[in-house]
C-alpha cells in the first residue's frame, strides 16, 4: 500500500514546522518530509524536532547533500536519530545542487563518485562495523560508531539521471524522485532503479519515494488520482508538495497547514 506524505518546503521558517508536524500526525498521514535546501534549514535539525514533537509519523529528510558533511558525521547523526526514534527516520542523500555546493566551497569534481563513496561507507558504519576507506573523496581510518542503531533506517538516494538512478538501486535501499509528477518519467526512472537492484543480486524491491507537486487549491480527489497513478508505476511513497502553481515555488504561508486535511482526505480515498 502506497504511503502518503506531506512535504514541508524550505521557504517555511523553522518555527512554523511544529504546527504542521502535529497536524500531519493527527490527520493520519504516513510520512512528513523536510527539505535541506541551501541555505535554509538544516534537514537533520528539522527532522529531529518533528520526530520529537510527534508520536507516530515517519519523518524523511529529502535530501542531505553529501558534500556538506563527512560520512563519519553523517553516520553519527543518522545513528543518533535512529536510536532515539526507531523505525521512524527516512534519511535521503544526494550530490546536492552543484552551484550551491560551489558557494559553500565543497563542490566535488565528480559528484557521482563522492555520492558512491559516501553511501558505500555509510552502510557498514551504521551496521556497527569498523570502516577504513582510502577513496578519492572519502578517507576513513578504522572508524566505528560507539552507538550504532539496532534498526538501521533505509538509505534513500535522490536521483534524476540514469547513472545516479542506477546507484540508488545498486547501493541504496531506494530512490527519491524529486521530479516525479510526470508519470511516464517516474515509470522509467523506477524501472532503472529496479534493473540495477536486480543486477546487484538484491532481494525484494527498492523503495521509490516520489515528490508530487500539486496546486495548493487542488481537491482531494485530484490529489488521490495522481497518487494512484504514481503507485501504479511503482511508487511506494508519494510526498505531496503544495505549490502556488505547478512548476512554481513551494508555498510559504498558512495554506500549507490548512491543506493538511485535504492531503489526509486524499490518503483516505487512495486507501479506499
Amino acid at each position: 500500500m502506497v504511503a502518503v506524505a506531506l512535504i514541508v518546503p524550505p521557504d517555511q521558517p523553522p518555527e512554523a514546522y511544529r504546527d504542521v508536524a502535529l497536524a500531519a500526525d493527527a490527520a493520519g498521514l504516513d510520512e512528513l518530509w523536510v527539505w535541506e535546501d541551501c541555505f535554509a534549514e538544516s534537514g537533520v535539525a528539522a527532522a529531529a524536532a518533528a520526530l520529537a514533537w510527534t508520536p507516530r509519523i515517519r519523518v524523511g529528510i529529502g535530501l542531505m547533500p553529501v558534500p556538506l558533511r563527512t560520512v563519519a558525521l553523517e553516520a553519527m547523526e543518522v545513528a543518533t536519530l535512529a536510536r532515539l526514534f526507531p523505525g521512524r527516520l527516512l534519511p535521503g542523500f544526494g550530490h546536492g545542487v552543484l552551484d550551491w555546493m560551489g558557494q559553500a566551497g565543497v563542490r566535488a569534481q565528480s559528484p557521482l563518485t563522492l555520492l558512491r563513496e559516501h553511501v558505500d561507507a555509510l552502510r557498514p558504519l551504521l551496521a556497527g562495523e569498523e570502516v577504513s576507506r582510502d577513496g578519492r573523496y572519502v578517507q576513513l581510518d578504522a572508524v566505528q560508531l560507539r552507538w550504532p542503531p539496532a534498526d538501521v533506517p533505509p538509505l534513500l538516494v535522490g536521483a534524476i539521471r540514469e547513472r545516479t538512478l542506477a546507484l540508488a538501486g545498486e547501493l541504496g535501499d531506494g530512490v527519491i524522485l524529486t521530479e516525479g509528477a510526470d508519470v511516464d518519467a517516474a515509470r522509467e526512472r523506477i524501472a532503472t532503479v529496479r534493473e540495477a537492484w536486480d543486477a546487484a543480486g538484491r532481494d525484494g524491491v527498492p523503495a521509490a519515494v516520489v515528490f508530487l507537486s500539486v496546486p495548493v487549491d487542488a481537491s482531494a480527489e485530484t490529489i488521490a488520482a495522481q497518487i494512484r497513478a504514481l503507485a501504479d508505476v511503482g511508487a511506494t511513497s508519494v510526498a505531496v508538495c503544495l505549490v502556488d502553481e505547478v512548476g512554481g515555488p513551494p508555498i510559504g504561508d498558512a495554506r500549507l497547514l490548512a491543506a493538511v486535511d485535504t492531503v489526509a482526505a486524499a490518503r483516505a480515498l487512495v486507501r479506499g
